[in-house]
């Protein structure tokens, strides 16, 4: 996991366009090295509790999470996986709602928003 470790602008979903991902901030998913994270797309705010494994060969991270869209609670599941050293692939799952793939680049000053 420690690969995968830091923050991860997320470029592109199945689910939702670039516009939409980035409504609230730039679209971001986070993997600490401790097994937390956290995500935020939408209006959707997540955190993670993450487990590391491999896929085909490369690392990986599945996760289960908890969050707020809206307001709403709201849970799910998901994994990402390396798919090089600038690029994660994965899939996000709603519990009892939608789901997304997803591709994500690392996190760039130029991302952030007032410098935060």
């Amino acid at each position: 996991m420690a690969r995968m470790t830091g923050r991860w602008r997320i470029v592109e979903m199945s689910g939702w366009d670039r516009d939409a991902i980035d409504l609230a901030e730039p679209g971001f998913i986070e993997f600490g090295g401790n097994g937390t994270g956290e995500f935020g797309f939408i209006a959707v705010r997540g955190w993670l509790d993450c487990r590391p494994t491999e896929r085909d060969g490369r690392p990986c991270v599945e996760f289960t999470w908890e969050g707020v869209d809206e307001g709403d609670q709201v849970s799910g599941r998901g994994w990402a996986v390396l798919v090089d050293d600038s690029t994660i692939e994965g899939h996000l799952f709603f519990h009892l709602g939608d789901d997304s793939t997803f591709r994500a680049e690392p996190f760039t000053p130029a991302d952030r928003v007032d410098g935060q």
